[in-house]
């Protein structure tokens, strides 16, 4: 499909997609954790939320510039880290990056990528990029990660808290089906050089081994605060904690010194029955919204999705499943087109309803109905 065919109404990309994807990378792209209750429950929570319109205001010129942690965005929305890309297109990461650069956009590379930390700071360029960790059980492995990231441009860290185990998914489960045993999405370990050296045999020799190594170190139900002093010492950038949906673990995040969070529930790949992540929202931002930075995730599909979540007080917004969609549907072409999309139509409900700027928006621009 060519990228001008990719519908202006976003909401509609998740069918086209499913036209063109296999079923096992369908599955795998869509699945949520149990029978998606907290993936339906991030969908609704976007429709109990109205926009107030406000018609007697005219603000004919806009400016969706901002500022997060110090990276200047042209509008205040970044690539969510996406593993596994290559399920979508053979181009995978490489054409997400090289379309985030094309849009002057931030990139948040995944640790569970189909091309590695390297390879997608060349395709991204001269563009903003942030990279996302998940912490192996490995510590060695972990700070060799952060070097790398560091060594190739990557300014900022995303700690991803809510993976520390793969949440129970019924569609990868009914399929027997994990990409990462393909050695799909582990190039970022594959290419590691603490990584190869636990392994036996090299990976493209025996690409079994190098998946049944990597799910040895990926889970980490371990993880604490207690460990935080070692990303320290490795890492001189600001830290975000992705994954909080609780006021008592983002306090905690300000009594450590963290940067920034991610309001998120994984886009409902988790925990099955979770509360939706909007709904987590405004209670953090009022707990802790002026002490770091506050980012948003889980069940934007649109620009108006975009729009409620900034009113609700979200400093940025992460983007995942629609990019992803793009890039099935037309690849870098595509990736572009949605993220252009979803900004304009974030730009027109600003104009439509007499806003200068996100920065203006509050709770006040909406109203929540049952």
């Amino acid at each position: 499909m060519s990228a001008g065919r990719i519908p202006k109404d976003l909401s509609k990309l998740e069918g086209q997609a499913a036209q063109v994807l296999a079923p096992e990378p369908l599955a795998y792209i869509l699945a949520g954790a149990g029978d998606a209750e907290t993936t339906r429950a991030n969908a609704q929570a976007f429709r109990q939320w109205h926009i107030k319109r406000r018609k007697t205001r005219n603000r004919p010129k806009r400016d969706l510039s901002t500022t997060v942690l110090g990276t200047r965005m042209p509008a205040p929305v970044l690539f969510a880290p996406v593993g596994v890309q290559k399920l979508a297109h053979p181009d995978a990461e490489l054409a997400s990056a090289r379309a985030a650069a094309d849009l002057k956009l931030t990139y948040i590379h995944s640790t569970q990528a189909a091309y590695s930390i390297e390879e997608v700071a060349a395709a991204n360029g001269e563009g903003s990029r942030w990279y996302q960790l998940y912490w192996p059980t490995d510590d060695e492995l972990a700070v060799s990660f952060l070097r790398r990231a560091r060594a190739a441009g990557y300014t900022h860290l995303v700690i991803t808290l809510d993976t520390t185990l793969l949440g129970w998914r019924p569609l990868d489960l009914d399929r027997g089906y994990s990409p990462f045993l393909e050695n799909l999405g582990i190039a970022n370990y594959t290419s590691d050089p603490v990584f190869q050296r636990r392994l036996r045999v090299p990976a493209d020799e025996d690409p079994l081994g190098a998946g049944i190594a990597f799910a040895l170190l990926f889970q980490n139900p371990g993880l604490s605060w207690k460990q935080l002093p070692l990303i320290r010492e490795n890492w001189d950038g600001p830290i975000l904690l992705k994954g909080i949906q609780a006021v008592e673990d983002a306090k905690l995040a300000v009594e450590h010194e963290i940067d920034g969070i991610v309001v998120s529930n994984h886009g409902g790949r988790q925990v099955d029955g979770a509360i939706a992540a909007l709904d987590a929202l405004p209670p953090i931002v009022a707990a802790v919204g002026d002490r770091l930075a506050v980012l948003f995730d889980s069940g934007i599909r649109t620009g108006r999705d975009a729009y409620k979540a900034l009113a609700l007080g979200a400093d940025a917004v992460l983007i995942g499943r629609p990019f992803v969609y793009g890039l099935a549907l037309a690849g870098r072409a595509g990736v572009t087109r949605v993220m252009r999309t979803l900004i304009a139509e974030l730009d027109r409900t600003l104009a439509t309803n007499g806003y200068r700027s996100h920065r203006e928006l509050s709770a006040d621009a909406l109203t929540k109905v049952r």
